[in-house]
């Protein structure tokens, strides 16, 4: 579901006099549906409002190609091109270079490239943000005057090596390998690039101790939440097919980092809870085979669903278990919205300005967390919700956490 109508584009004599940005993306940054799509989307709205977008992206969700006209109603220029999974996977193995990330790889497109090439040698560009260092490539030596930034968002190169942690062989290597090359390739980029945007300043000081000298250039450019879209005073139906108290968790499921801490919930912690009747609703699209094996009458697989906030609404708390975690989560950004107790791994909570104890509870291990569950069923933290709200509102709204960008570029977004 398209949480956000689209935006009419300005009047073409208005849209002459801004400046001209150039925007890339490794995947198409509608609908905010999902992590890296929901900080690229509320990132290109905000800027379309004081730049002319040149919007270029890959798309490898063929029901993403039906999105295309929200994005040019707000572009001047809209560029998308296919990438088949499958293929890419064997181009980045067939391009197979000793110290060269897979990932880069992965993501190289021609078309791309060559779309990349005519906007900046046609167009007047002033700045170009690339999003994701899969898209550094594409500019980081291309000649002219253009302001380059490069929001990296988290640091990739971190979530490898910590899959690698408790992967087997011969995965192990190969994300241990990914880890390596890619803190490589990103202390490059970094160089090459006027500034570096990271999601929070635990990620700028964790990149900044990688790379100290890129400390100058980083810049912490926070996540926000959609407060008109996440309104707990919104109506919605409850989703859940019985009345026993579900406790939530949301995100597209065949992400690792997603996958293991659902996995890690059903089997550690469900187990505590036995005798409440409780249910585990995992709500997310492309579920793994691991979390399609979880399905139970106490533990729900929805698949993909075309609205999040009903579930989170009728939630009676929403769990954020993560183990493997970069940067901020957006998830518990919209639970909070929604105004739910959110019982969070303290992995998951980090860069949030949210009080433990006030705003949501943090709990380390299974027993730490069944027992923060419990005390929110026995009805312990009555204000949770409510002061979850206050806090998103007063610390993750867009246009607050999106005002460095903007300083940095020297304009202001449209009111």
């Amino acid at each position: 579901m398209n949480l956000i109508a689209p935006i009419s584009p300005p009047p073409r004599a208005a849209a002459l006099e801004k400046p001209g940005l150039l925007f890339l993306c490794h995947r198409i940054p509608y609908p905010p549906d999902k992590g890296e799509k929901i900080r690229a989307w509320h990132m290109l709205r905000h800027l379309a409002t004081s730049h002319r977008v040149h919007l270029g992206c890959l798309i490898d969700d063929p029901a993403d190609w039906a999105h295309l006209p929200v994005l040019r109603a707000l572009c001047a220029d809209v560029a998308a091109f296919g990438l088949d999974k499958r293929r890419a996977r064997l181009a980045a193995l067939a391009r197979f270079r000793p110290g060269r990330p897979l990932s880069l790889d992965y993501f190289r497109s021609a078309p791309l490239t060559r779309w990349v090439r005519r906007t900046l040698a046609h167009e007047r560009i002033d700045a170009i943000l690339a999003f994701s260092s899969s898209m550094a490539p594409y500019v980081m030596h291309v000649p002219g005057q253009a302001r380059r930034l490069l929001d990296m968002v988290d640091v990739d190169s971190e979530k490898f090596a910590a899959y690698a942690e408790t992967a087997r062989f011969p995965m192990r290597g190969v994300y241990a390998r990914e880890g390596r090359t890619l803190l490589a390739f990103e202390r490059q980029a970094a160089q090459a690039f006027e500034r570096t945007l990271l999601v929070s300043t635990h990620e700028c000081e964790r990149f900044a101790t990688l790379a100290p000298e890129s400390r100058e250039r980083l810049l912490a450019v926070e996540n926000g939440v959609d407060l008109a879209a996440f309104d707990p005073a919104r109506p919605a139906a409850n989703p859940f097919p019985t009345a026993a108290p579900h406790l939530v968790f949301t995100g597209t499921m065949d992400y690792r980092p997603n996958v293991d801490a659902v996995v890690w919930f059903a089997r550690a912690v469900m187990p505590l809870l036995a005798d409440l009747g409780v249910v585990f609703a995992i709500v997310g699209a492309n579920p793994a085979e691991a979390v399609r094996r979880l399905a139970s009458p106490s533990i729900l697989v929805t698949g993909r669903v075309p609205d999040t906030r009903p579930y989170l609404a009728h939630a009676a708390a929403v769990v954020a278990p993560l183990r493997i975690a970069r940067g901020v989560q957006n998830k518990a950004l919209e639970a909070m919205a929604m105004a739910r107790p959110v019982i969070a791994s303290p992995q998951a909570c980090e860069g949030l300005r949210a009080v433990p104890g006030r705003d949501l509870l943090v709990a380390e291990g299974a027993e730490a967390m069944a027992e923060a569950v419990r005390a929110v069923l026995a009805g312990a933290h009555p204000g949770l919700g409510a002061a979850a709200r206050r806090a998103v509102e007063a610390g993750h709204d867009w246009s607050r956490t999106l005002a460095p960008l903007f300083s940095l570029l020297g304009t202001e977004p449209a009111r």
